[in-house]
């Protein structure tokens, strides 16, 4: 399952070369990874609220292909690429929308945490309900 996230480079997300600015494209990669949660009913909020249960990033990173620009359209199209008993890697496309030319290649790996101790949190094996919602939506 592909999760689509469509959004419009603004100027305060340039550079003084006036093309995105790095960091943008992580905050952008972390957002589109809730939106894909969301989209296979895995709501992380509610997962950290009802379970003490969450997802946090152990790893990211991107390859930069094409400079994004003032005004660009552009889409970020998650996927799961990989999924262990405690962790799942989701790629991230992020393309220009007008012509699909892809601006930036990325990837984030989060492990599943029990965070019902907040002094102590502590990497645990997917629920299996959980793990069966995600290996539904590879």
């Amino acid at each position: 399952m592909k999760s689509i996230m469509q959004r419009k480079i603004l100027w305060g997300e340039l550079d003084s070369l006036g093309i995105v600015f790095y960091p943008r494209y992580y905050e952008w990669m972390d957002a589109a990874g809730h939106l894909f949660f969301d989209a296979i009913n895995l709501n992380l909020g509610r997962l950290m609220e009802e379970r003490n249960i969450q997802f946090p990033l152990i790893q990211s990173g991107c390859k930069h292909r094409t400079p994004g620009r003032y005004y660009d359209d552009i889409q970020i199209i998650t996927e799961l690429a990989s999924l262990t008993k405690k962790t799942l890697e989701l790629h991230h496309h992020i393309v220009r929308s007008c012509d699909s030319t892809l601006l930036v290649e990325g990837f984030e790996k989060r492990i599943c945490l029990d965070i019902s101790n907040p002094h102590q949190f502590r990497a645990i094996t997917i629920p299996q309900d959980i793990y069966t919602v995600l290996e539904q939506a590879r």
